[in-house]
């Protein structure tokens, strides 16, 4: 049976003590600190020992929950009348050293049978390695709490959105999505060096390359699909690509039907803002049973091509005809190789917007436009 703890325990220091809420069958306690082990002025009480948990394992992990378990002598299980659990964020070489360190997540729930759920968007992240120990725990006819030692400390991982919390992204990104508009090409800026590099060093094709970590932290797309970032929008008064772009003066065009057609599948990849106005919305264009195809397939929500809110390929009079959401900036992704001698390439009369990159960009996690429920 599994027990779903629904309560942070600060520690003593944290100013959000007062804050707290009793959930469901957490108490509120305060815990003695990890280092200090037994303290009397935290409240807890000593006496003969309790069995230290050991064999910590950690299982079904997702990007906000996880089950855990251990053992523990058999003689005292009885006595044990709860659980404290020291969970914190694993620092790592890149931490900013110049910013306040996450209060620790002290976690108390009455004890049940193992394994037990921890779950709790407001503490657990996507993508994010973190350490944890465990207490056993007796509470005593006064209120104060008998302790075992800490058990020793191990270390996971949570994992990359679903596809449950993708579609509920999706979602999101629908309710935002209106009016489309026709557009016959896609789009690709680059510096000059590159596509110089793309003909010297592959014969004119340009290949796939891992995505970058913008967007959503738990998007389980980046840095792990390969493809070819392309944009699509058009201005509404020229119906033509923006004369200016944040990647380069160097404009790769190609007809859409090269890239998008009957033998592509589309999936939704992401949705996201970087503290503006504006959204971002990111699909994926698969060859059907490509390599990228089935990365897709497994990870995110497919669209039916000609009929989606974001990026649509219907047929008029025999001719495909290609439309994108207007209240959204696409963000393409296209899964394979991609050959210079199919578009064209030419020098942009705007600027280079460098403000308005995404690279790498971080999402807003306080919008409630692209935000879910979950870890962000």
């Amino acid at each position: 049976m599994d027990a779903h703890l629904a309560h942070s325990i600060n520690s003593p220091t944290s100013p959000c003590d007062d804050m707290l809420k009793n959930i469901n069958n957490l108490e509120a306690i305060q815990l003695c600190d990890r280092e200090g082990n037994k303290s009397q002025d935290s409240g807890i009480a000593e006496m003969e020992e309790l069995a230290v948990p050991h064999n910590i394992k950690i299982s079904n992990i997702t990007c906000d929950s996880f089950k855990i378990s251990w053992s523990m002598d058999s003689k005292c299980k009885d006595r044990i009348t709860h659980y404290f659990i020291d969970l914190n964020k694993k620092e790592t070489k890149n931490s900013n050293k110049f910013k306040h360190k996450d209060v620790p997540t002290k976690l108390v729930a009455k004890a049940v049978p193992l394994p037990m759920t921890v779950r709790g968007h407001w503490f657990l992240s996507p993508r994010t390695e973190y350490t944890v120990a465990v207490q056993t725990a007796s509470k005593q006819g006064d209120g104060d709490y008998a302790v075992s030692d800490w058990s020793e400390v191990v270390e996971f991982c949570t994992a990359d959105y679903s596809k449950v919390h993708l579609t509920q992204l999706m979602e999101k990104a629908e309710a935002i999505s209106g009016r489309m508009l026709a557009f016959s090409v896609f789009y690709r800026n680059q510096h000059k060096e590159y596509f110089d590099y793309v003909r010297e060093k592959h014969g004119t094709i340009m290949q796939p390359s891992s995505k970058d970590n913008s967007g959503s932290h738990g998007s389980p797309i980046s840095g792990k699909l390969e493809g070819i970032f392309f944009s699509c929008n058009i201005e509404f008064n020229t119906g033509k690509p923006p004369h200016d772009s944040p990647y380069g003066r160097i404009r790769y065009q190609i007809p859409a039907d090269k890239l998008f057609n009957q033998n592509t599948n589309l999936y939704f990849g992401d949705f996201y803002c970087m503290y503006t106005a504006y959204h971002y919305i990111i699909l994926v264009i698969a060859p059907v049973g490509s390599a990228g195809d089935e990365f897709c397939k497994q990870r995110l929500p497919q669209l039916d091509i000609a009929d989606n809110k974001f990026l649509t390929c219907t047929e008029e009079d025999g001719r495909p005809v290609y439309h994108h959401v207007q209240d959204a900036i696409l963000e393409i992704i296209y899964t394979d190789p991609v050959d210079l001698s199919h578009g064209t390439v030419a020098e942009i009369r705007g600027h280079q917007l460098m403000s308005l990159s995404t690279a790498n960009a971080k999402k807003d996690p306080s919008c409630k436009t692209c935000n879910i429920s979950v870890g962000r």
